[in-house]
């Protein structure tokens, strides 16, 4: 994977539970010297072309987020298939589903039913990553308005000397300026304890938070500056605005992520 000759993807979101990730149902019974898994996710980056899955199944029912294991599952495993999903925006993602897949114990991330802890720290990993590309998305479209601006003119000046775009300009600037700042800090105590500061947690979720929806807030606003020619197909802009919408859902939605901050608020 190091390499780029792998591709590894993330597996824990299923029909039935998105945000709810201590509800998961997929099933992982043991047998022999290992286990039996079956079930359904979806909504899998990656899937159902990935090389490695991390997937996580449930392994002592009615425990709730304490009955779940993380497991490494090749991808080609006999009883693994799946297909690709079509989003508004081109993305690799798809569901797989799973008929009785033998993995061995040694395959255990972990320990048995402490996936839920693995998961929570890998998307600390992941929100600042989802940050960082939605603060490029911001960026991308700041640049674009303002030239944008500066080159076109209307009723005998250019755009940018009318007030109610100028100042939206710099709404977009310091937003996503500091979108851009929350990330670095966010990754920054990542880096420096291996994730395992607790404060980590807390950062992560206002970087993801923070920076996905101020790349909404800032795509939007340089489609309106640059009126119907953003939303003509193969435009930059048309891209951006298709492309936005999805960071705000994964690796934990907005809302899940004003949960966990308001949660380590009272730690």
């Amino acid at each position: 994977m190091a390499r780029g000759e792998a591709v590894a993807a993330f597996a824990l979101t299923e029909p039935e539970h998105g945000s709810d990730a201590g509800a998961i149902e997929l099933r992982a019974e043991r047998g022999g010297d290992g286990f039996r898994l079956s079930g359904v996710k979806t909504w899998i980056s990656n899937a159902p072309d990935a090389d490695v899955y991390t997937i996580f199944a449930r392994t002592t029912p009615g425990a709730g987020a304490k009955g779940l294991t993380a497991f490494v599952m090749p991808g080609d495993a006999p009883g693994v298939s799946g297909r690709p999903i079509e989003l508004v925006s081109a993305h690799a993602i798809g569901s797989l589903e799973l008929d009785g897949v033998r993995l061995p114990a040694a395959n255990v991330v972990g320990e048995v039913d402490g996936g839920f802890r693995v998961a929570m720290r890998m998307l600390d990993l992941f929100r600042p990553s989802v940050g960082a590309f939605a603060v490029g998305m911001a960026q991308a479209a700041l640049d674009a308005a303002v030239r944008h601006a500066a080159e076109r003119a209307a009723f005998g000046k250019p755009l940018r000397e009318f007030q109610a775009v100028s100042h939206r300009l710099a709404e977009m600037a310091t937003r996503t300026e500091a979108a851009r700042l929350l990330v670095y800090a966010a990754a920054a105590r990542h880096d420096a304890s291996g994730g395992r500061d607790p404060v980590v947690t807390k950062a992560s979720a206002m970087a993801k938070l923070f920076a996905t929806e101020t790349a909404q807030f800032v795509v939007d606003a340089a489609v309106q500056i640059h009126g119907a020619p953003a939303l003509e197909r193969g435009h930059l802009l048309e891209r951006l605005y298709r492309d936005v919408r999805s960071p705000r859902i994964y690796e934990g939605t907005s809302e899940i992520q004003r949960e966990v901050i308001a949660r380590e608020l009272y730690r």
